[in-house]
């Protein structure tokens, strides 16, 4: 949302922020780029039950006149849905689904008929929500993009990045980027996978919300809680990469797996399930590697066949996935959410 809104900010798009009042990093982040903000949710509990929470978004939709309004969550959306019938001025209303999970009966007919568009973030996605009967003519793909300017390969500063972060030098790392969701994310199984490697000179590092929290656990469970580490939320991803030897993603479910684009876009040999949309750009053995979803013993193989690639190899492999992130930059998104505004409700 934020690389979203920077770039059509840039494009002279008047974009505007109602959040919940939890985000204060976002109006840091967007400070330079002039974007109102406003706050409409509480954090809470009980938000959802919060009749505030509605008043004040249907409020903040009237008094600007919004000529497009994004649900870009299926949470946001929600609130989205309920104030849509209650607003004195009718924009256009997009919804964003960055999942292929098809939603309920309930959902679709209640929910998401309130759309006039849905976005998608990847074919896969699309295809999946079309063969659904999931009002395919509102489909719309857009990929989620990436920062090229931020992630970008530095096999020069690799050694000096790991003093800096504390990593071990001489070992072999395997970063995985998500927030602790096992039911998603599957770190159960990444965890899992690489303790049957019995690699006494590779590291395991997960970052995301809640890892500093869970990922002892699951590493002790495994036996190898002296090689996985848990690392919490950071914002210096693209030092951790740069540091890191392999990128490892063991989703269950995934859009377009921006995580997994931005190791890819830092020169980093991959590993990934084909969950969502990354098979459409992930090319086992060409831009780095995939196994089905589920595949525990798969994602342990692949795990060794990258161990041994030669230089040759890995540079190559290498040059292939920086090659492949970068027709997915932020400013292509922006351009393909232009048209479609453009389509809503022409070039006023």
């Amino acid at each position: 949302m934020y690389l979203t809104t920077r770039e059509l900010k840039k494009k002279g798009i008047d974009v505007h922020l109602a959040l919940s009042s939890k985000y204060t990093q976002m109006i840091e982040k967007l400070k330079p780029y002039n974007v109102p903000f406003h706050f409409f949710e509480h954090d809470e509990k009980t938000n959802r039950r919060n009749i505030g929470n509605y008043i004040r978004l249907k409020k903040i939709i009237d008094e600007n006149r919004f000529d497009i309004v994004i649900g870009n969550s299926p949470h946001a959306f929600d609130y989205v849905r309920f104030v849509k019938p209650f607003l004195k001025h009718k924009p256009k209303i997009i919804a964003v689904r960055r999942s292929g999970r098809v939603p309920s009966f309930f959902s679709k007919y209640f929910k998401y008929s309130a759309a006039d568009k849905i976005v998608v973030v990847s074919k896969g996605v699309y295809e999946t929500l079309k063969k659904a009967g999931f009002f395919p003519e509102r489909l719309v793909v857009i990929e989620s993009g990436i920062d090229l300017e931020r992630f970008k390969p530095m096999p020069e500063k690799k050694e000096e990045l790991r003093k800096k972060l504390g990593f071990p030098v001489n070992k072999k790392i395997f970063v995985n980027v998500a927030n602790w969701n096992i039911q998603v994310k599957a770190q159960d199984k990444l965890i899992e996978a690489f303790s049957r490697l019995n690699c006494e000179n590779c590291l395991l590092i997960l970052v995301g919300k809640k890892t500093d929290l869970y990922t002892k656990e699951y590493a002790r469970k495994f036996n190898v809680e002296d090689k996985v580490l848990g690392l919490g939320f950071r914002e210096d991803i693209p030092d951790i990469l740069n540091a890191s030897d392999f990128f490892v993603l063991s989703s269950n479910l995934e859009g377009i797996a921006g995580a997994l684009l931005q190791a890819m876009a830092t020169g980093k040999v991959v590993l990934s399930t084909l969950a969502g949309g990354i098979g459409e750009y992930l090319k086992d053995g060409v831009n780095g590697f995939s196994v089905p979803v589920g595949d525990v013993e798969g994602l342990t193989q692949k795990m060794k066949k990258m161990l041994s690639l030669s230089d040759e190899e890995y540079k190559t492999i290498a040059k292939n996935a920086v090659k492949t992130a970068k027709n997915y930059s932020i400013e292509n998104t922006s351009e393909k959410y232009i048209k479609l505004f453009k389509e809503l409700v022409g070039d006023s």
